[in-house]
């Protein structure tokens, strides 16, 4: 009998996210009355401002409950626009999407670009979603290296010669989910040279923007930097991490208009509108009416980064890069002679810690440990560490 699964898209051959299923089977441990720490949450752990809640609330008591258009809200997006601008980038209603999510953002704006034969340059470490992302268009992913010793920025040679004539599009993520990196100017400014030299289109995911610890460091949107740029990027943000808001699915995108369109028709056909309610309550939260609640969660998060970096130092057996940004470290494990698939799953089982193996990441030698928790965790989830790296 002929094998019937190699007839049919690469849409059927995604893998699932390996990050949600340590995170799952760390919680399902737990639940079974076992003494787990876990370092894998990929979200604040922090509620949902309350004003925000409260917006939401309202919207359902008033009945703001029915079908919007399918590329959004229009206050939402008016709020947006100007979101954008605070940011330097020049932008209009109709070259806003709002969909269900960041993550979905990205999928529809990979997916309308590329296709079969085409490339995309993903910079590692990266988000491991872009990789299925990309095999989900049929497209290809070019991986560039990148190094702790250079604060895991890109370097231009190595950007250049990842290029073909067959490559669409450039994703880049700071700040950087894994590494908390977050690019200088200077570096956005040589990936926006190469890109308009080359006629290239940049995915710039920003949904970190917001979480960014030093006052010497700032984040930096890449199509602000000119109108050429900028005529050749889509931008992506949400409000899952700066408003603890994972579970209300909300993100939103800015590109070209001829861009827009294409996502627009796709999004109409996968899931008409993003949730109407969400979209009203995520009006108060881009007027800055949650900007007290969000400040106390980053100088949360600040504390929580330096106590995990202060702890880390104690371990020689592990190097780790100190992050600007997001809420996330980056360890390399190499000197125990296991990779992090190995080193993980031994890690759990010894000392019930979760944490999550880079490899799916671009970063097979390397863990990443989430700072999203308390800081009583925190230090526990250290002293774990130790005990399993010194036998």
């Amino acid at each position: 009998m002929q094998n019937l699964e190699q007839n049919y898209s690469p849409l059927g051959s995604l893998q699932p996210s390996a990050t949600l299923a340590i995170s799952a089977k760390a919680k399902e441990m737990k639940a079974n009355g076992e003494d787990v720490c876990s370092m894998t949450a990929g979200e604040p752990d922090f509620d949902t401002p309350q004003i925000i809640k409260n917006a939401c609330i309202e919207a359902i008591e008033e009945g703001k409950v029915r079908y919007l258009a399918s590329s959004g809200l229009p206050e939402l997006k008016t709020e947006i626009v100007r979101k954008f601008a605070q940011n330097g980038i020049q932008t209009s209603p109709q070259n806003i999407i709002i969909s269900t999510g960041a993550k979905f953002a990205l999928f529809q704006a990979i997916t309308c670009l590329c296709g079969k034969g085409d490339e995309v340059v993903v910079i590692a470490p990266y988000w491991l979603s872009y990789a299925e992302m990309i095999k989900a268009s049929g497209a290809q992913m070019v991986v560039v290296q990148t190094s702790m010793q250079n604060n895991y920025a890109p370097q231009q040679k190595d950007l250049e010669n990842a290029l073909t004539a067959r490559t669409k599009l450039i994703i880049i993520n700071s700040p950087n989910n894994p590494t908390g990196a977050v690019y200088t100017r200077e570096t956005l400014q040589m990936i926006a040279d190469i890109a308009v030299k080359s006629n290239i289109m940049v995915l710039s995911d920003e949904i970190y923007e917001k979480l960014i610890y030093d006052s010497a460091v700032k984040h930096i949107s890449i199509a602000s930097l000119n109108a050429e740029i900028a005529a050749r990027t889509i931008t992506v943000n949400g409000f899952s991490k700066a408003y603890a808001m994972t579970g209300w699915r909300l993100g939103y995108l800015t590109a070209p208009q001829w861009l827009t369109k294409r996502i627009a028709a796709l999004q109409s056909h996968a899931t008409s509108n993003a949730t109407s309610f969400v979209q009203y309550a995520a009006v108060s939260a881009l007027q800055g009416k949650a900007d007290a609640d969000v400040l106390k969660m980053i100088e949360a998060f600040h504390k929580r980064r330096d106590l995990l970096c202060k702890l880390l130092n104690g371990l020689s057996e592990v190097k780790y890069y100190a992050p600007q940004g997001a809420f996330y470290v980056l360890c390399d494990i190499s000197k125990s002679g296991m990779d992090a698939e190995e080193f993980s799953r031994r890690l759990l089982e010894q000392e019930r810690l979760a944490v999550i193996p880079c490899t799916a990441f671009g970063a097979p030698e390397c863990i990443r440990l989430s700072y999203a928790c308390s800081e009583e965790n925190i230090i526990e989830a250290i002293k774990r560490l130790n005990k399993f790296i010194r036998g």
